[in-house]
């Protein structure tokens, strides 16, 4: 029996949920939770200085409102310093890594007078095999001792082999003169204690595998099963920026985006099961696999995401999309529905979900159910609303009033009252959803009908043709 997966997300808390991060925190919890495994949550807040409650928050919302949940507390890498900084003292004890009392200003010196002359910068420390002895009363910082001759290779599940000379490696800092631990340090010691098998990132951080494995290698850990995946890049095939309109992951939710598209569309951004598009999450969880990630990036595409978002709305069930549209309200700051709009939002959700790609189209759509009377025309539907229309519908409200309230039934008597005015029931159309609607694109007459109810129906006919 293989160890159970167990993988992590771990953004640091500079900002909101951007979507690079929401799709590399989708890989993370597709791979464990189709697998049976753990998904589990660090945020990384060892930056003080910019880490920030309000970014903790939105990070948390945005996971919140995609649906990953994850696993146990989150963790917080700051909580975790006095651990971190106890397995650099541990390598220190082992003699697998040194007491480094160069100065700022000697790196420095030793960096400029390399360029000058045309060789390497890495910094190669004369204390690493100094005699204590020899050790000055004076601050220092804790270098690990990196491999000088050989190859380190990264094998990776998504970049295949990547080999490393280790003369390319500088003896890297584990503790900073003042006892703070580094980043690197405290993500390897994070991410063993934590129990992760499989660590799935953006391939900005490929580089930082050789360098964390010369920490899991001298402490005898195991190390990961790494994953690096390619960046997102906008449509000009640049890396995805504010310039591209690049927005935090509850930005979409306020722009009415449902969770389920922007899962599927995330998915497919850099992963790929054959050439399937539309999915549901009990697909993605049954087909998702490290193999189906591309080594190229991915281009984001508003109008795909659109296309996906607007298949999701029509399977979706109708109570589930009328409880995630009042979560959209509250995030895009708009009032929420009354109970009584909510509840005729849910009974007309069947003619409105077919063909709207976000919630303020089917918002939009709905407005016949969500306005009440007096109906205001908007500027498009009070064009259909002159003398003669009013004429029209004047002499088919009571004609409305004895018809049985079924589709059929609706179909016939309007069918045939427009044969009797010797016109088509086009000519019917326009005048019939400006009065009952406002608006001039709506769902159909008869739905519209069918859900208003005999009473409003014949009501809102009658203002309109006073």
């Amino acid at each position: 029996m293989s160890d159970p997966v167990v993988t992590r997300f771990a953004p640091s808390p500079t900002g909101f949920l951007h979507i690079g991060g929401a799709r590399t925190a989708l890989f993370n919890w597709l791979f464990a939770r189709g697998r049976g495994g753990k998904f589990l949550l660090r945020i990384e807040d060892t930056d003080r200085a910019r880490s920030t409650p309000e970014a903790t928050a939105a990070i948390l919302q945005g996971l919140s409102w995609l649906g990953l949940n994850h696993d146990g507390d989150v963790i917080s890498q700051f909580e975790g310093a006095a651990r971190h900084a106890e397995v650099a003292r541990q390598l220190l004890a082992e003699g697998k890594a040194y007491k480094c009392f160069s100065t700022q200003d000697e790196i420095a010196a030793f960096r400029e007078e390399a360029r000058a002359q045309g060789k390497s910068t890495l910094y190669r420390s004369p204390w690493r095999d100094a005699d204590p002895s020899t050790h000055p009363d004076a601050p220092y910082v804790i270098r690990i001792k990196a491999p000088q001759d050989g190859t380190t290779v990264i094998r990776d599940e998504v970049q295949g082999d990547v080999t490393i000379r280790n003369d390319q490696l500088d003896d890297m800092i584990l503790l900073r003169a003042d006892g703070t631990p580094v980043y690197m340090l405290a993500v390897v010691v994070d991410d063993h204690d934590m129990g992760v098998t499989h660590v799935i990132r953006g391939d900005d951080h490929l580089n930082n595998a050789a360098r964390q494995m010369m920490i899991y290698d001298a402490m005898g850990w195991q190390v990961p099963v790494w994953a690096h995946i390619p960046l997102i890049h906008g449509p000009d095939g640049k890396k995805l920026s504010k310039r591209h309109g690049a927005l935090g992951a509850q930005e979409y939710q306020a722009m009415g985006y449902p969770a389920a598209g922007m899962r599927n569309y995330l998915a497919r951004l850099g992963w790929s099961h054959g050439d399937d598009e539309f999915f549901t999450d009990a697909q993605a969880l049954d087909w998702f696999d490290l193999g189906g990630i591309g080594k190229s990036p991915a281009r984001f595409d508003l109008k795909k995401l659109e296309n996906l978002s607007g298949q999701h709305i029509a399977v979706s069930d109708d109570a589930a999309l009328r409880q995630e549209i009042q979560a959209y309200l509250a995030a895009a700051r708009q009032a929420p529905l009354t109970s009584d709009q909510a509840k005729h939002l849910e009974a007309a959700m069947y003619c409105l979900k077919d063909r709207a790609r976000t919630f303020p189209e089917l918002l939009e759509k709905a407005h016949f159910v969500l306005t009440s009377r007096p109906i205001v025309p908007d500027e498009k539907a009070a064009k259909a609303l002159n003398s003669v229309s009013h004429g029209i519908l004047a002499e088919l409200t009571p004609q409305l009033q004895n018809a049985s309230w079924t589709r059929d039934d609706l179909e016939a008597t309007l069918n045939s009252f427009a044969e009797a005015q010797e016109t088509k029931f086009g000519k019917l159309a326009g005048p019939l959803r400006a009065a009952l609607a406002g608006r001039a694109v709506t769902p159909s007459v008869f739905d519209m009908m069918l859900v208003l109810g005999r009473e409003e129906t014949l009501n809102r006919l009658k203002d309109a043709s006073g």
